[in-house]
């Protein structure tokens, strides 16, 4: 029989009683493991209701004693990582070391969130006019929200509810329906640390509930990471109820290698960051930009590289990628590079098919390469989320940089190249939030932000860092001046300072 999951509700575990539930999989094997309740619209609501409740006295705790929560939290989450990790592993499919990887990065923002006595200080400027001071401080904006996605059931989620809660918020998590235990378990070593009851809640459940998120006259700030087509449907609806928004959308980043680049190197980059976590990476490059000549020699590197890939279920630790997340997301990674044969790319290596003896139920799939593709493509247009790279061809810098800037996603983008003066350029000119140089993965550390522009990120700013302090604050700005005694009377003028 497969386990039946709850939600996290005012510090408890809380059954379904929607009486709707999802099948949750283990990925290398097609089976159920646990049923996952989608919660209600009055289920919703009861988390929203402990979260009120809990906001108060939360928002009046001392920073410094939130931080010290947080950093119960940190030791408490590096005491249990192996847990964690596998559970990562068994709901969605990813390489042990991989879910231990995203685990790390996702804690390094609880790191940041250690800091937020330091991080909430305001400014503060005596004597603007005569015996007048003033002051800006930045206060927490009570109950937010996080809608996260499959692919990093730890890091996205710790991207968001550490800021938050550490600024003085209460946070009602809505975790991805195909993966959610890691979520539920990341709440109960929250409250183990210390947090109380209703500061952190975990709603499990599906559009019922993001409907019923976004239409809550008490939840005023929402954070969303997930496809494009949803971060606008997110962006759109919560704003129109007067909400504030940050909605991270899709991606297809590119890689560009320059003719001077090591090639050698550039081929081991586009490797882990094109088939890594089976390409279920917001970040992922999916598509390598060869100029000039840098072409012929990257393709008869990759080719041999790609067809000696590894593949099997995440808990073996000599394999490079695990299974897709689920059946239907294996048919629609399928599906393109069926696309991509009809639109005339050359599919140089072909990974459907892939089965793997004792997994045969299991969602693998292979890694598959494209060469030759060009931008009126659907397999260059659309993001494909999974293990399928595709090269274009670019004569030279200029025209690399055209095609990068002209696609509809800016999300993260890398050039290999030796020249500092062709790196220079392209950090400059390029128009994508993310860039890295001789980095393949140019994700920020958790003290800078994380985001990236047009059709990647709606909203006025990035998750967390500097910019999660902000977005899940609102500042407040005092004037300020105690009566001498002196008065001038009535003044029907604008005030000044003099």
């Amino acid at each position: 029989m497969a386990q039946e999951l709850t939600h996290w509700i005012n510090g408890q575990h809380v059954k379904g009683t929607s009486g709707r539930f999802g099948d949750v999989y283990n990925p290398a094997t097609g089976e159920v493991v646990s049923q996952v309740p989608l919660a209600s619209q009055g289920e919703l609501a009861a988390a929203v209701e402990a979260a009120r409740s809990a906001w108060p006295d939360w928002a009046q705790t001392p920073p410094l004693s939130r931080a010290r929560i947080m950093f119960k939290y940190k030791a408490l989450i590096e005491e249990n990582a192996d847990e964690l990790a596998a559970i990562i592993t068994a709901e969605h499919g990813k390489v042990l070391s991989d879910a231990h990887g995203s685990l790390t990065r996702g804690l390094e923002v609880v790191e940041y969130a250690c800091g937020i006595p330091q991080l909430l200080k305001g400014e503060y400027t005596e004597q603007v006019g005569r015996g007048i001071d003033a002051w800006t401080t930045r206060q927490p904006i009570g109950v937010c929200a996080g809608i996260t996605p499959f692919n990093f059931p730890a890091m996205v989620p710790m991207w968001m509810y550490p800021m938050a809660i550490a600024c003085g918020n209460t946070f009602i998590l809505k975790p991805s329906e195909k993966d959610p235990s890691c979520a539920l378990r990341l709440a109960e070593l929250a409250s183990e640390a210390g947090l109380p009851d209703g500061v952190l809640n975990v709603v499990n459940g599906d559009k019922v509930a993001v409907d019923a998120i976004l239409a809550h006259p008490h939840i005023p700030a929402i954070s969303f990471v997930g496809s494009t087509p949803i971060a606008q449907y997110i962006y759109a609806t919560g704003t129109a109820n007067g909400k504030r928004v940050q909605a991270l959308g899709g991606a297809k980043n590119h890689m560009v290698v320059m003719p001077d680049a090591d090639v050698d190197q550039a081929a081991d980059a586009l490797m882990g960051a094109a088939y890594g976590s089976a390409g279920e990476r917001c970040m992922a490059i999916s598509v390598a930009v060869a100029v000039g000549d840098a072409g012929d020699r990257l393709m008869d590197l990759l080719k041999p590289k790609v067809e000696a890939l590894k593949i099997g279920p995440g808990t073996d630790e000599s394999m490079d990628m695990g299974p897709l997340v689920t059946a239907d997301h294996l048919r629609k990674v399928s599906s393109y590079v069926e696309v991509g044969i009809e639109e005339g790319a050359e599919l140089v290596v072909d990974g459907r098919d892939y089965s793997i003896q004792g997994y045969e139920k299991g969602f693998f799939i292979g890694g598959c390469l494209f060469d030759n593709v060009t931008p009126g493509m659907r397999i260059y247009k659309e993001e494909i989320f999974g293990p399928v790279l595709s090269v274009v061809r670019s004569p030279d810098f200029d025209m690399a940089l055209q095609i990068i800037n002209d696609h509809e996603f800016g999300n993260g983008v890398s050039i290999f190249t030796r020249d500092g003066d062709a790196a220079r350029e392209f950090t400059n000119r390029i128009e994508v939030g993310m860039v890295g140089v001789n980095v393949p993965i140019p994700v920020p550390m958790a003290f800078h932000s994380f985001g990236g522009w047009k059709g990647s990120l709606f909203g006025d700013t990035h998750m967390h860092g500097p910019e999660g302090v902000r977005f899940y604050t609102r500042q407040k700005a005092v004037t300020s001046r105690w009566p001498t005694g002196i008065r001038s009377g009535v003044e029907f003028t604008m005030p000044t300072m003099k």
